[in-house]
């Protein structure tokens, strides 16, 4: 006599852990697939600040222009921050201050590390200009979330960066007239 009930079981186990598993591989392919930067808007440019993990994981890294809050990066977080072209200062603060000034040019995409240093209380934040093969070789990069961004413009909320990878939006053409005149 053979008893079946084993082979159900199994069944029911690979039926139950194939979502899990989709999900696993979905989530595996995320991490290998590049960030996808938008172009600036015409006549701006950009600058794509980023914080690799490491030391000071606790610690963020807010960065500011003009007194105002762009955004804080956490560790494994970057934001992109559209800019005027001309000259942008930024600073970071804990226990010490440091300051990185861009020269920003229209149509251009700059980048920006922020990494945390050792201090004698707290870590002291460290920001300076960086590459585009730096920030696509540092691993999970994350955008920040929006309750990390500052009040005010400056860092492209998701929306805003889904809206520019997606392109101009297309133009309507106006309806032909329903009497055309002979």
């Amino acid at each position: 006599m053979k008893f079946r009930k084993p082979a159900i079981a199994v069944i029911t186990l690979a039926t139950l852990a194939a979502p899990q598993f989709a999900a696993a591989q979905a989530k595996e392919k995320a991490k290998s697939e590049p960030i996808a930067i938008p172009a600036p808007p015409p006549g701006k440019g950009q600058i794509v600040f980023f914080r690799p993990g490491g030391m000071g994981f606790a610690v963020g890294c807010s960065v500011n222009e003009k007194g105002q809050k762009v955004s804080s990066l956490g560790a494994g977080k970057y934001f992109i921050m559209v800019a005027e072209p001309g000259r942008h200062e930024f600073s970071v603060k804990s226990e010490a201050k440091d300051v990185l000034a861009l020269e920003v040019e229209a149509d251009e995409t700059q980048y920006a590390s922020c990494k945390i240093k050792m201090g004698i209380m707290v870590g002291r934040p460290d920001i300076r200009p960086a590459t585009e093969v730096e920030f696509r070789g540092t691993k999970n990069l994350k955008m920040v979330d929006v309750d990390d961004m500052g009040p005010g413009e400056g860092a492209l909320r998701p929306e805003q960066v889904a809206a520019a990878l997606a392109g101009p939006a297309p133009v309507a053409e106006a309806p032909a007239p329903e009497n055309p005149q002979p």
